[in-house]
């Protein structure tokens, strides 16, 4: 081919190469799934959307063809879907396009696969640059559980599959979407019961958001395979000869934790590596079916238990109530070989199926006892769709505290079992009864005893609500109800109540500026706004209105310069028109400095970034650019809500000896000296220590060391040096959010 390079074709014809070995891949992975002739409809479709695909690329820079068959090969394989989900998976990008029409897609493979790629059609088509576009993406996408959760599959599996290619991204693409599928997408499968995917999700997102926890965890699991295989050898060996005595029909298998959740262990109790006890897990698999499902799980625990010491604090049992999600296993840990604790899940074929499958296995299975709970979230969740929450960081709270989510159940006076979020408390389960239960509640009866609507619901427990026509929801009861619906009525009675008394404010503030003869009008409004640190014109008349703003201050305010005053037109003005400024706009790259002049922006003091960090910049409402380390707490929460505000940031070779602000927490045991030994390492490694405060408890020291170095680079020799110090148990870096 004239003017193409020999590498070029060669990797033309190693794409061509890939292609094939994706379609034939996809034909192995639903061969379970489809009939003998079904290849036909799925080689049609294939067709359509490699000529309609043509030479384009998706966001990973990989063929579309390619990531089309790939996707449809994940809906086939890992999720078990059938033959209308392979075909439209494969269309998914290519549909509306070079003559792939409704009628042509019902005309060949049925009206069905025209509602699918609708859906996905309407989800994929919202302009991502919008301020909106998290709260209004997922939202959409949620909605198309009301018409058809083939589409949200088919869009978790497309998520799934860019997340495992996003080293091909370029950078600006990787924090997005990779934050989103942390937030969002990973959230999403484990509350449609995809477990694997929702896992994989997790670790691939924190490779990018957190990759040097996620490279420190990754190799000490590849430095300990060999001695955990030996532990697991050694702890199935006897359980496998118990099982067989008893003549179970079963399968034993054992996974690793996934990265993400070692992490966050080591994060939640403060260890190293090493001790997270239960890097692993035994799964025992019983073929067992129908009514003797259950007699056998327990039959099995009860084997388990006479081999191993269990822990009673760690039994988990959802086979008698399952999760919401439709999981069911029995969770126990126990005391294995050395002394190691060892979980083991026991289930049947068709709980693991479910465990594995998710949806697909829940709706295959539906009917079976305890099989409810998936089609009653997803009734909670419409429920979420259609309140009027307007804010857009609010909306996505309520989604996301509804999907990830452990339960409690509890029983009602007449004995009816109810499903709640974990931390749910007498509030919540009012509210769950209904609305009007739940804003006139003052409290309860659990178990026969008085307690308040504060108290926190536990398994098992018998409930009665307590009830007032006096009563009234309050603000304080945001602050510890959990579950949606409860969150969303007591803001909806709050906020008709907040905007019938600003109304009244506003009349009350109108009246007084006529008779201090002082124009109502825009810049008035704003002076006080400003003057008060309020969010908008209806906090200052609500405050106004509840007498927490005094009217003669107002008045010491409008008149503390006469020059403000005359210059106030009497225009009136609603406070809907009363806008926030513009932010600013930034270049899509960021160089970050020693000294920058002309470009406004300063280092975060939530995670004090130092230079040699990976950073980011965001761009704030008022206070220009803020620069963040990407292991800063907030981080993934801002990348997740606020993409289009994130720009990206790095280091440039900095200008003689800077020197930034790093925080160090100290753990130890007494020791003599052991201050003036930390004060030597600091002064070896030529930085300076601001404070150094630390408090002893039984022999035990906690400190807090305030330091002032030039990089990152320095900063961690420091860290190594002092946790190495006879006495010292942790020295980490520490985020004032921590």
């Amino acid at each position: 081919m004239p003017g193409v390079s020999v590498f070029e074709v060669y990797k033309m014809a190693a794409e061509i190469r890939d292609i094939s070995r994706a379609y034939r891949a996809l034909l192995q992975a639903a061969k379970s799934n489809i009939s003998s002739g079904d290849h036909k409809k799925i080689r049609r479709a294939y067709d359509l959307a490699a000529a309609a695909c043509g030479d384009r690329r998706t966001i990973t820079g990989e063929p579309e063809i390619l990531h089309a068959l790939s996707v449809a090969r994940i809906v086939a394989g890992e999720m078990g879907l059938g033959l209308t989900s392979i075909i439209t998976a494969v269309l998914h990008d290519s549909y509306g396009r070079d003559g792939i029409s409704g009628s042509l897609i019902e005309k060949e493979f049925g009206l069905k696969a025209v509602e699918i790629l609708e859906g996905f059609s309407r989800i994929s088509g919202i302009d991502s640059t919008r301020s909106s576009y998290q709260a209004e993406n997922f939202r959409k996408l949620l909605l198309s559980l009301a018409e058809d959760v083939r589409v949200i599959l088919i869009k978790l599996v497309e998520r799934l599959e860019y997340m495992r290619n996003l080293d091909n991204a370029e950078e600006k693409e990787r924090l997005p979407l990779a934050s989103e599928t942390y937030f969002l997408y990973a959230p999403l499968a484990h509350r449609l019961g995809f477990y694997n995917i929702k896992s994989e999700m997790e670790d691939l997102a924190v490779k990018y958001l957190e990759p040097e926890q996620y490279n420190e965890i990754d190799c000490r699991l590849k430095q300990t395979t060999a001695s955990r295989n030996k532990l697991i050898r050694d702890f199935t060996l006897p359980l496998k000869e118990k099982l067989e005595q008893h003549g179970f029909r079963f399968t034993i298998k054992s996974r690793t934790k996934s990265i993400h959740s070692i992490m966050l262990k080591m994060k939640k109790q403060g260890v190293p590596f090493e001790e997270v006890y239960d890097i692993f897990a035994i799964r025992i698999i019983l073929g067992s079916s129908g009514e003797n499902e259950k007699s056998d799980c327990w039959r099995a625990y009860s084997i388990v238990t006479d081999l191993y010491q269990p822990n009673p604090s760690r039994m988990r049992d959802w086979i008698s109530i399952p999760k919401s999600n439709g999981y069911e296993s029995l969770h126990t840990t126990v005391v294995g070989p050395r002394g190691k604790w060892v979980e083991v899940q026991i289930r049947t074929e068709r709980m693991d199926e479910i465990a594995e499958k998710g949806l697909a296995a829940h709706f295959k299975y539906k009917g079976m006892k305890g099989e409810s709970g998936l089609d009653t979230w997803l009734s909670h969740m419409r429920e979420i769709l259609e309140s009027p929450e307007k804010e857009a960081s609010a909306f996505i709270d309520q989604v996301r505290s509804g999907l990830y989510t452990d339960e409690v159940f509890v029983f009602t006076p007449k004995g009816e079992i109810r499903q709640l979020p974990a931390g749910a408390t007498i509030l919540d389960f009012a509210f769950d009864i209904h609305t009007a239960v739940g804003a006139s509640c003052i409290g309860g009866k659990v178990n026969g005893r008085n307690v308040t609507i504060k108290y926190v619901l536990q398994n098992g427990d018998h409930v009665d609500v307590i009830r007032s026509k006096n009563q009234k929801p309050k603000q304080d009861w945001l602050s510890f109800v959990v579950t949606n619906k409860a969150r969303t009525k007591i803001r909806q009675v709050l906020n008709e109540e907040k905007t019938k008394a600003a109304a009244e404010g506003k009349e009350i503030l109108m009246r007084r500026l006529k008779n201090w003869k002082i124009g109502y009008g825009d810049a008035v409004i704003q002076k006080l706004i400003g003057h008060y640190n309020l969010k908008n014109a209806q906090d200052l008349y609500f405050m106004i209105a509840q007498e927490k703003i005094e009217l003669l201050d107002i008045k010491e305010v409008l008149q503390k310069t006469e020059s403000d005053t005359k210059d106030i037109q009497p225009v009136i003005a609603d406070e809907k028109d009363i806008k926030e400024q513009p932010e600013p706009a930034y270049s899509d790259y960021l160089v970050i400095e020693d000294s920058v002049e002309g470009l406004d922006y300063r280092l975060s003091k939530c995670c004090n970034p130092v230079y040699g960090d990976r950073i980011f910049g965001f761009v704030t409402i008022s206070e220009g650019i803020k620069i963040h380390r990407f292991g800063c707490p907030n981080a993934q929460n801002l990348m997740s809500r606020y993409p289009y505000r994130v720009v990206i940031a790095r280091w440039t070779k900095a200008r003689g000896v800077p020197t930034f602000i790093a925080m160090i927490k100290i753990t130890g045991v007494d020791d003599t000296g052991i201050v003036n030994k930390i004060a030597d390492i600091i002064a070896e490694n030529k930085a300076s220590i601001r404070s150094f405060n630390y408090t002893m408890d039984d022999g035990i020291f906690e400190g807090m060391l305030n330091i002032l170095v030039s990089n990152n680079n320095v900063l961690q020799a420091i860290i190594r040096k002092i946790q190495s110090l006879k006495g010292v148990l942790k020295a980490s870096r520490y985020d004032s959010n921590n």
